[in-house]
């Protein structure tokens, strides 16, 4: 009987204890009603072992087995998923906001009312061809037309730049985040007693700072227990591992090259110059060794180059993969605005060797057991994400944005500046304005002179405009006006190999044979051509005859609006679009008139105005750019699918955004119904402790009344 009350003593003792841990824990969780991130928690009885006897078993009464947290995981994976996608839309739709206003052409001083004053303005130079003050007026407009595109990618350069720092910026808050839980995981692990000492506190906070962590990266957990706590992007790239964390850091350009496997390794490099915001994928088709232009080395190896991974490659108009040979660096091959070259090594290029040229900063992935892996966010062509990349959390909106929202918008804007240089251009070469010319200065610079103009390693800006053709020069004596000598250029006998033809083949002739056909059109001194800085210059000799000026006329070949001569702008992108210095300080330069079949060039023609104001309304063929494909349409309706593109982008990402956020809210209230903390319920459960600490109490008064009961009956 002693035993029996021994244990009603044991019991109230449990009794009292674990209420009374019941009770501190309600008021824990009552003052942490506002705290971010805790989770509510409870103390979990647990039955203590019944005695056995007759009548049969007894209970004893139970005991506070642990202090347990209310915490969904599966919840929690999935509000993870759908934060981490809310934040890399809001970012992208944040940023979308700071484009948006930028091509609003609710704005009169925008581009499209810039350009279609650029326009009216040689309408009207075609109706007055004379007129100093019209003159001056398309001078004025023209160079607020260069101005506001430039401004409009000096816009988008400072913002790509503030990107870049905000880049850095979340790298180093995601790195310092690891290393945070990688030292909780160390702690839990030193702390945490499953089912007797559960380190609570340290799990709330690992798991509000992994819900931090993917406010800036998508990312998904593995949890075995106490430390042994994994996480990982969602595309599986293990940042923490219980203890160790493995960082990210942005990186600038990259190339990285991968043996074939089927001969030597490749002992030399692939280079590049330029700037794009894509990877450029480049396969050897053929192996051979690294060309020097001269072909006295061998058979050059060929490559082909895609910008998607691999998925599509860089084709002509009839969709056949281009192929370009590997050359040296005074033989670069531009393939989608990115100089590529090879340097060679004592092993030659084999078919099946592989290089990836990344031209761009990105973020890497500090792999444990190898080279750090760029997780950088990659599109491709149909809409998909490379599922190797990182795709949620600011760091992939922001970097999302930068290459595939602001690139492509630079890139269209490029495209647009140098459609309007290059159509603007072909038209007014050929023209001739109130003044003649002493001097005609190329603006556009090749780099080997005996290269042919049309290949891909000569570096001319508008080589892939060039085509079979001719073009005229007309001597004048500028005292009379009086036509002194015309010529169009024969080419026969120029060339490598030798043509057989009087134009122009872009394929064959270089900027050297061009200086020797004008020289050779002129066999008496009146036009020199000369090669300066790579660019072609033509000039009247003055010691040959003081009194001759020159103009030139029809061009079938592109050839002068190629090389800059005669023209009306200089530049070949929004970054460096211009109004001709010459025309700004002589705008008798300004090419209106054009030079008749009676080789004049009369002040009241007004031919090459008008055709240039009709460009208007005049559908031309503009280039692919990146990804896009080449297009016809009018230079305004390019224009205005540019705006349209901007405002479906930030549309889009506004969409997504709030539906990724209602989603992702929707699971927060979820995890919240089960560890939030609701004061109704703890004042209820505090009520229910109370009273039942003071029964405890009652109990073990009962039982202390029992024995002195029974040390009574001595007496």
């Amino acid at each position: 009987m002693a035993s029996n009350i021994s244990a009603l003593l044991n019991m109230g003792q449990n009794a009292l204890l674990g209420n009374q841990a019941a009770i501190q824990v309600v008021g824990n969780n009552i003052a942490n009603v506002d705290t971010v991130g805790y989770s509510r928690q409870e103390v979990r009885f647990e039955a203590a072992e019944a005695l056995n006897g007759r009548p049969g078993q007894i209970g004893t009464g139970a005991y506070a087995a642990e202090v347990v947290r209310n915490f969904d995981r599966f919840i929690e994976r999935s509000f993870l998923e759908k934060s981490s996608a809310a934040n890399r839309w809001a970012m992208e739709y944040q940023m979308q906001l700071s484009i948006d206003g930028l091509f609003n052409e609710s704005n009169s001083l925008g581009i499209n009312s810039q350009l279609s004053t650029f326009f009216s303005s040689w309408q009207d130079l075609s109706t007055t061809p004379s007129s100093l003050a019209v003159r001056e007026a398309l001078v004025s407009n023209s160079q607020n037309l260069a101005n506001v595109l430039s401004q409009s990618q000096d816009f988008m350069q400072s913002l790509e730049e503030r990107i870049n720092t905000d880049i850095e910026t979340e790298v180093k808050e995601i790195n310092t985040l690891l290393n945070r839980i990688a030292d909780l995981n160390r702690q839990i692990n030193i702390l945490d007693e499953p089912g007797k000492n559960n380190a609570n506190t340290l799990l709330d906070q690992r798991d509000a700072a992994v819900r931090e962590l993917a406010t800036h990266i998508d990312v998904e957990v593995i949890d075995r227990g106490s430390g042994n706590y994994t996480v990982a992007t969602a595309e599986g790239h293990t940042l923490v591992h219980r203890e160790n964390a493995f960082e990210l850091e942005t990186r600038g350009a990259d190339i990285r090259y991968y043996s074939s496997g089927k001969g030597e390794a490749f002992d030399g490099q692939i280079q590049f110059s330029g700037k794009s915001y894509h990877e450029y994928t480049v396969e050897i088709v053929t192996g051979g060794v690294i060309g020097d232009g001269a072909g006295t080395g061998g058979t050059p190896a060929q490559f082909r180059v895609s910008l998607d991974g691999g998925k599509t490659w860089v084709s002509d108009e009839q969709g056949n993969p281009v192929l370009f040979e590997a050359q040296d660096s005074e033989h670069a091959v531009n393939v989608a605005g990115l100089d590529i070259y090879f340097e060679a090594g004592t092993q030659a290029l084999t078919e099946g060797d592989t290089f990836v040229i990344t031209p761009k900063s990105g973020v890497y992935w500090v792999s444990p057991t190898g080279d750090a892996m760029n997780i950088s966010p990659q599109k491709f062509p149909n809409g998909l994400e490379n599922e190797r990349r990182i795709s949620g959390g600011t760091l992939a909106g922001l970097l999302n944005f930068r290459d595939y929202q602001l690139g492509h918008y630079r890139e269209r804007l490029d495209n647009l500046s140098k459609s309007i240089i290059w159509e603007v251009n072909r038209l007014h070469s050929q023209g001739v304005g109130t003044d003649k010319s002493i001097l005609m200065s190329g603006t556009y610079a090749v780099r080997q002179t005996d290269v042919p103009l049309g290949s891909d390693y000569s570096g001319l800006t508008f080589g892939d405009r060039l085509q079979s053709g001719n073009v005229s020069f007309y001597v004048y004596n500028k005292d009379t006006g009086a036509a002194v000598q015309s010529a169009s250029l024969n080419f026969t006998g120029l060339g490598n190999p030798p043509s057989t033809s009087a134009n122009f083949d872009p394929a064959v002739h270089s900027l050297e044979d061009v200086r020797q056909a004008i020289e050779n059109a002129f066999p008496g001194g009146e036009l020199v051509a000369e090669i300066r800085n790579n660019k072609l210059v033509v000039r009247v000799d003055e010691t040959v005859n003081p009194s001759l000026e020159f103009a030139v006329g029809n061009d079938t070949s592109g050839l002068l609006a190629a090389l800059g001569l005669n023209t009306f702008f200089e530049g070949s992108s929004a970054v460096d679009i211009a109004v001709r210095s010459e025309i700004i300080q002589n705008n008798g330069l300004i090419c209106g008139a054009q030079v008749n079949g009676g080789d004049e060039g009369n002040i009241g023609d007004n031919v090459t105005a008008r055709n240039i104001a009709d460009l208007v309304n005049q559908k031309v063929d503009i280039g692919g750019v990146g990804l896009d494909s080449p297009t016809r349409s009018t230079l305004g309706e390019y224009y205005s699918s540019l705006v349209g593109l901007v405002g479906a982008d930030t549309s889009n990402a506004q969409f997504k955004g709030q539906y990724e956020l209602t989603l992702a809210n929707d699971l927060d209230s979820r995890q919240a119904s089960v560890s939030g903390v609701n004061l109704d319920e703890e004042l209820a459960s505090l009520i229910k402790f109370q009273n039942t600490y003071k029964a405890a109490a009652k109990l073990i008064n009962t039982a202390d009344q029992m024995f002195q009961t029974i040390l009574g009956l001595k007496n």
